[in-house]
């Protein structure tokens, strides 16, 4: 049984901080870059199913490629679409499938065909990933983003504690996320041979579906699979309400395949927030930087938003990239 500790103290400490985060100059840091250069290459990416007018514009902004958000395409349509980002320069990277329904028996079916046929198109693509998320669940009593402090059995990934004390209240909780994690598992598995035969890694996320909060118990559940087909696709700004992001990526370790980039403010007592754009928010992204340095992650960072002009968002990325 192991036990995740609650990182409420961090929090409100890191959210105090947000704002000179955002702005400080990080002379430390930069003295680290200054003395060695980062080993590690990160490509930058956009979401979305751009026209080729969009592509030139974000080709132009710095971006080398992007994540498509067809994931019903047909192989053909997303042979077609290869060729025009081919055309302009660009690197259809990865799929983005989303949500799923794996802990509900009247959906499984349905979905599983749907993530197969976006492994599929992923691979007519010429992408590495597709992101999936394999459920959600909510409508009962459950802790605070701050108060979770998760024990769970590290075989089978149930949980038997969420929060510190009495737990009786958290009983319907427990018993979904159980009943998810299983349902999950099992119905990933089964696209485990497909993933396979069409050479395309099942990128599991995690999008306030209220399971897996905590970096330990994502790691279990990712790593359950014991397979190179199953990685994580893990969100920097998701995570933040839970605890910071560069220890999510230290804890995930190699099972991190791709990134998504977007920040978010913590308030300042630490509990709960608001979305930000990059840079603007409680995200420390030189530590960010350093922890996939220090994981060996060579790959995308997919801004997920969509509200500044693609040369602010590329520049705002490239200083992420070069540790700035």
């Amino acid at each position: 049984m192991k036990r995740s500790i609650a990182r409420r103290d961090f929090l409100v400490g890191m959210a105090a901080a947000g704002s000179v985060l955002a702005g400080a100059d990080h002379a430390l840091h930069g003295a680290r870059l200054a003395a060695a250069p980062w080993k590690t290459r990160l490509h930058k990416a956009l979401i979305g199913n751009p026209s080729e007018a969009l592509l030139e514009e974000w080709k132009e902004a710095g971006f080398e490629g992007y994540e498509q958000t067809n994931r019903g395409a047909t192989p053909q349509q997303a042979a077609a679409a290869r060729k025009v980002a081919e055309k302009h320069g660009m690197r259809i990277h990865s799929v983005m499938f989303g949500w799923a329904n794996f802990n509900q028996p009247a959906a499984v079916e349905k979905d599983l065909a749907a993530v197969e046929t976006a492994l599929r198109a992923a691979q007519a693509y010429g992408a590495e990933t597709v992101l999936t998320v394999p459920c959600r669940i909510g409508g009962m009593p459950m802790p605070d983003p701050w108060a979770f402090d998760i024990r769970f059995d590290e075989k089978t990934g149930h949980v038997r504690q969420v929060a510190a004390g009495d737990n009786s209240r958290y009983a319907k909780y427990i018993e979904a996320h159980n009943q998810a994690c299983d349902t999950s598992r099992a119905a990933v598995r089964r696209l485990i041979p497909a993933a396979e035969k069409t050479g395309i890694i099942i990128a599991l996320e995690n999008v306030w579906n209220n399971l897996w909060v905590l970096p330990d118990v994502a790691r279990n559940f990712v790593a359950s699979f014991d397979s190179p087909w199953v990685r994580a696709y893990f969100d920097i700004g998701n995570h933040v309400r839970y605890a910071p992001p560069q220890q999510w990526i230290h804890t995930l370790g190699p099972l991190v395949k791709k990134c998504h980039v977007k920040d978010f403010k913590l308030n300042p007592d630490g509990h709960g927030g608001n979305w930000a754009h990059i840079r603007e928010g409680s995200i420390d992204w030189l530590a960010v930087r350093q922890a996939l340095e220090d994981i060996g992650y060579n790959g995308w960072l997919s801004i997920e938003d969509d509200s500044l002009p693609p040369k602010e968002h590329g520049r705002r990325l490239e200083l992420i990239v070069e540790g700035k």
